[in-house]
């Protein structure tokens, strides 16, 4: 009986894990208990193989394996957040809508310990490059379902059909609490602008990588059409209809890097300047042609919506004064005014904590002590965060993840964090000299990865959307895998 069970667990670890990878583009599960953040906007449905996986995999396999160097700083920022929160609790803060400091700190605690399983299990669940091959496969058939269903909603964005819209409004109500948008797609997700931040972060990094490098975790390949290839081309088709200038701007600046830094050709020997002159060129002219390209479908994707065609349209009304003048206007008329509102308000609160910040989750809690002496009168977003109607009372976020880590952790949680970014960049920078196709890969894509990071940053706030750990995650087992299955006794210990 012993040995059947040990047989299942497999199986069990496998399918288990299949289900997380394929529910990763459900952000925003209805049905999720308020004990694990049932009343939040961030409901992954991942979490549900999540917790199952904890217990079959993260837990037995911590106790039992040499763990990898960036858990080392993750650890420490985990610490400086359970201090930072812990002293924050102790000051008596005032409630904030109704919300009083110590729950809130405990929500948020909650948040981290998610995104942390999530990290850790990513790291931990494979154990050789066909268990990575096997993640990426179900990662796409994720979002395979999720570019589909996009699909689906593209049909009533390109022409309104009120029958087949509220068609897959009744759908959306089994896969998001959030409605659907007449003009904008969002997916799987809660809003258009996290659909567009998963797939330019969390899928666009290991498409593209495969594209650049001739790479698949597929067999069938039809001379250099690969299942990526048509994954990539889908998900560019799919990307405009979100109209998010986040997600879209991710997507043409990740893949103008790819294309100039990644694109595979043959070596040119650095030696004859002629021939690198040429090569980066020709990679400049490529890249530049590339991005023009999907520049002008999103142009065009996008003129029919008046949100949208905003970016533009403002030039093309605007009589000429002075640059400067300009760019303040347009910045005002495109709504930008409300997130460098929050970030000017964050940094002041920093300057005041700026060793542990106010703990993680108190931004709210400090926001109107600290405001900027600004007129609010053409920033309606944070009146109505001030002042919120019956129903509307969320607390308020600076929308910008380094911000908020220097707000509520400080130097110390931000340079610790910083650490363990700079420790999954060592990851890649370790596959990039390791040898094998699949190295140079997961190299290429976890630079890809970390670029899009970095842009997208400044975009959310949240430690519980899986994005972010998910793609540090791969990053570091690639590594793990590959130090694993080298055979040189002396290899330096990078990761």
């Amino acid at each position: 009986m012993i040995t059947n069970r040990k047989s299942f667990l497999p199986t069990i670890r496998k399918i288990a894990w299949a289900f997380f990878l394929v529910s990763l583009p459900v952000t925003s599960f209805p049905f999720f208990p308020s004990g694990i953040g049932g009343d939040t906007l961030v409901r992954p449905l991942a979490v549900y193989p999540l917790l199952l996986l904890v217990v079959l995999v993260t837990l037995p396999r911590l106790a039992k394996r040499p763990l990898p160097s960036t858990f080392l700083p993750l650890l420490v920022f985990i610490l400086v957040c359970l201090a930072s929160t812990s002293m924050a609790v102790l000051q008596g803060i005032e409630p904030t809508l109704g919300v009083s400091l110590a729950p809130r700190a405990l929500r948020t605690l909650v948040t981290l310990a998610i995104g942390i399983a999530i990290y850790f299990t990513v790291v931990l669940w494979p154990e050789s490059i066909e268990d990575l091959r096997f993640s990426l496969r179900w990662l796409y058939a994720g979002f395979g379902l999720a570019l589909f269903w996009g699909t689906l909603q593209a049909v009533y964005v390109i022409r309104f059909i009120p029958a087949w819209f509220d068609l897959l409004s009744r759908a959306q109500e089994y896969i998001s609490y959030q409605t659907l948008f007449t003009t904008r797609i969002s997916g799987l997700t809660y809003e258009p602008n996290w659909f567009a931040e998963q797939i330019s972060f969390l899928l666009l990094p290991w498409l593209l990588g495969a594209v650049l490098s001739g790479y698949s975790v597929f067999r069938w390949r039809w001379h250099w059409l690969t299942v990526e290839w048509l994954l990539l081309a889908w998900a560019l088709f799919v990307l405009p209809f979100t109209y998010s200038r986040a997600g879209l701007l991710i997507m043409l600046v990740v893949i103008f890097f790819g294309v100039v830094f990644f694109r595979q050709r043959r070596k040119v020997v650095l030696t004859d300047r002629t021939k690198v002159i040429k090569t980066i060129g020709v990679r400049l002219i490529t890249g530049t042609s590339v991005v023009v390209i999907l520049a002008g479908f999103i142009y065009f994707a996008g003129a029919n919506n008046p949100f949208f065609a905003r970016l533009w349209e403002y030039w093309q009304q605007q009589p000429y004064t002075s640059f400067s003048r300009q760019l303040k206007g347009y910045v005002e008329y495109m709504g930008f005014g409300p997130r460098f509102f929050y970030l000017e308000t964050a940094y002041r609160i920093y300057e005041d904590y700026p060793v542990l910040g106010i703990g993680l989750g108190n931004y709210a809690f400090y926001f109107e002590e600290y405001l900027p002496i600004r007129s609010l009168a053409t920033m309606p977003e944070v009146l109505r965060l001030l002042v919120p109607e019956p129903g509307r009372d969320r607390l308020i976020t600076t929308k910008n993840f380094p911000v908020r880590l220097l707000a509520e952790t400080g130097l110390l949680g931000t340079a610790t964090f910083a650490a363990f970014v700079i420790a999954v960049l060592g990851c890649s920078l370790y596959l990039q000299f390791s040898p094998g196709i699949d190295s140079r890969y997961w190299s290429t894509a976890g630079f890809l990865g970390l670029l899009a990071f970095t842009l997208v940053a400044f975009s959310f706030d949240s430690f519980a959307i899986p994005n972010m750990w998910v793609v540090f995650g791969l990053i570091t087992a690639a590594a793990h895998v590959q130090r694993k299955n080298s055979h040189q006794p002396d290899q330096v210990r990078v990761y």
